[in-house]
Order: structure tokens, then C-alpha cells, then sequence
């Protein structure tokens, strides 16, 4: 049998309360991941 390989199929983006981007994603065996990101507080960008 041969070994697994987690391929991450992307879910989407969202926000969180504290203000954070939250990138979802999973794999077809069940498994998912998040990870946030946190903005600069500095100015937006034009």
C-alpha cells in the first residue's frame, strides 16, 4: 500500500472577530487546516 499525500483543496477565506484573515483548506481523506494572518496596523494601501 502505498503512502499518503495530503493535497490541500483550498476552502476559502474568511475573518475572524479579533480582526485576523483565516485562510481554510482540507484534503479529501478528512483532514483540514487553518491558518490566520495578522494586517499591518499601518496605513491601507492606495
Amino acid at each position: 500500500m502505498g503512502e499518503h499525500v495530503h493535497v490541500r483543496v483550498w476552502d476559502g477565506l474568511s475573518v475572524s472577530e479579533g480582526g485576523e484573515l483565516v485562510e481554510q483548506s482540507h484534503c479529501r481523506c478528512g483532514a483540514t487546516w487553518s491558518r490566520s494572518y495578522r494586517a499591518d496596523d499601518g496605513p491601507p494601501e492606495e
